[in-house]
């Protein structure tokens, strides 16, 4: 089973980057084969231009686009690492997600309907936020991104959601609770 960690944050110091490096620690512990996309790393274009459709058009994938769908169409598992900021994700990985799950590639248009293309793939998201639980729950804010990102990107798609992770109010925690929360990590079947 082949493994793609999906990344996005641009501070390698933050607790993010932290989680990503105890995912990848867990996943050599468990012998897994896998890849990272840092996407401030490898400084991914999140911007769907008017170029993207004009190449699209001419059925041509841009190379940047082609190299990561070979990375998703290789890996059996996604793992999308990223803090929920403005109560969505960040401009990088919305405008990846923008370019690399393209019609054709990750769904089609039929006389049914639509039909996700990516069945089989199974994702695990871990998110950060800056919020208390308490809050993102009393205002349905947790419940609104679990369906977003569900039904409106991953399942859309056909893959599979088997873990969404969230760990609440990282700012303002102590050392101690975000140890913890790194911690919980080791314990997750990927």
């Amino acid at each position: 089973m082949k493994y793609l960690i999906i990344y996005a944050h641009p501070n390698p110091k933050s607790f993010n980057h932290a989680i990503k490096e105890q995912v990848e620690t867990v996943l050599k512990k468990q012998k897994k084969q896998y890849s990272v996309r840092d996407l401030y790393m490898i400084k991914w274009n999140p911007v769907l231009g008017g170029a993207d459709f004009k190449v699209s058009e001419q059925d041509k994938t841009p190379e940047d686009i082609k190299k990561e769908q070979q990375f998703i169409k290789e890996a059996d598992v996604l793992i999308i690492i990223h803090p929920i900021w403005w109560f969505g994700m960040p401009a990088v990985l919305k405008g990846y997600i923008d370019r690399v799950f393209s019609a054709g590639f990750a769904y089609q248009y039929g006389p049914e309907g639509i039909k996700g293309l990516l069945s089989g793939k199974r994702v695990v998201i871990i998110n950060t936020t800056g919020g208390t639980q308490e809050d993102y729950l009393k205002f349905g804010f947790k419940d609104a991104l679990i369906k977003v990102f569900k039904d409106g990107i991953y399942e859309f798609c056909a893959m599979k959601i088997i873990r969404h992770v969230f760990f609440f109010a990282v700012p303002s925690i102590s050392k101690e609770a975000r140890e913890k929360m790194l911690a919980e990590i080791d314990g997750l079947d990927f």
